[in-house]
Formats: C-alpha cells, sequence, structure tokens
C-alpha cells in the first residue's frame, strides 16, 4: 500500500485518503465528492475543529475570531488570501469564539484575532493581533 495522507472533507467532514503521490488540491470527497482543498478558510464549530485536529495529516491553521471584533473583520479577507497560498499544504479553519468558549479557554485565547497552528493535532505556534495576507503566510511557513 502506498503512503497516503487523511483529509477531512470541509463540506460533510468525511475523513479521506488521498496517496502521497497524487496532488492533493485535486482531490474530491469520496463521500459528497465535493473538493477537499477550496483555497478558502473552512468555518468550524468545536467538534469539527476537533476532527479536524484528529484525522488530518496536513497541518492546521485555526483563526479565532468573533464577528463583532473590528480587527478580525479586517483581517478576514486577508486570511482568505493565506488560504490561497497555503493549501492544500495547510488546512485553514476559522472558529467563532463567541459560540466556542470551552476550546477558547483550553487554548488560553487572550485575545482575537488569534492564530493557533497546528502540525499532527499539536499546537506548534500561535500569534494574536491582525496580520496581512504575506505576513500569515510568512509566520506559517516559519513556524512548519
Amino acid at each position: 500500500m502506498s503512503p497516503s495522507n487523511q483529509i477531512v472533507c470541509p463540506s460533510c467532514a468525511t475523513v479521506n485518503r488521498v496517496p502521497a503521490d497524487r496532488p492533493a488540491g485535486a482531490a474530491r470527497c469520496g463521500g459528497c465528492k465535493a473538493p477537499l482543498f477550496t483555497a478558502h478558510p473552512t468555518e468550524v464549530d468545536e467538534a469539527g475543529l476537533e476532527k479536524h485536529l484528529r484525522s488530518d495529516s496536513v497541518p492546521i491553521l485555526l483563526d479565532v475570531w468573533a464577528p463583532w471584533c473590528g480587527p478580525c473583520r479586517s483581517m478576514a479577507p486577508q486570511f482568505e488570501r493565506a488560504a490561497a497560498v497555503l493549501e492544500p499544504n495547510v488546512r485553514l479553519l476559522k472558529l467563532n469564539a463567541d459560540t466556542a468558549q470551552a476550546t477558547c479557554a483550553r487554548l488560553g485565547v487572550r485575545g482575537i484575532p488569534a492564530l493557533y497552528l497546528f502540525r499532527n493535532g499539536q499546537p506548534v505556534a500561535q500569534s494574536a493581533g491582525a496580520m496581512g495576507a504575506d505576513a500569515i503566510v510568512q509566520w506559517t511557513r516559519n513556524h512548519l
């Protein structure tokens, strides 16, 4: 059996195996047939985040935000642009702090927007405050 990556579908949360020798950016879900990478961040709730952390083989970049937060709203399009650059090598997720208080407490979120970079389900870096797309990409690459 050839080596493969596990990728959680952003549409239906099915865990897919993608052979390492095939381009992940072109892969589609075996369940719902949606693309596994869309070059856009995926909104998740606490359970969705846990599934990605448990199952995704690729690193995860998490944006913890809130709809009332001005800096979060200004960073949203920058995070979107970063997704177009970083995917499929990194999965970009967005978690609403207002509806994920238990996860925010577990992660130790003190200010938003907050970025958390995970590898193999474990946090490897974190940063607070708004960033531009280039800074997000550079920060992520520097910590991988």
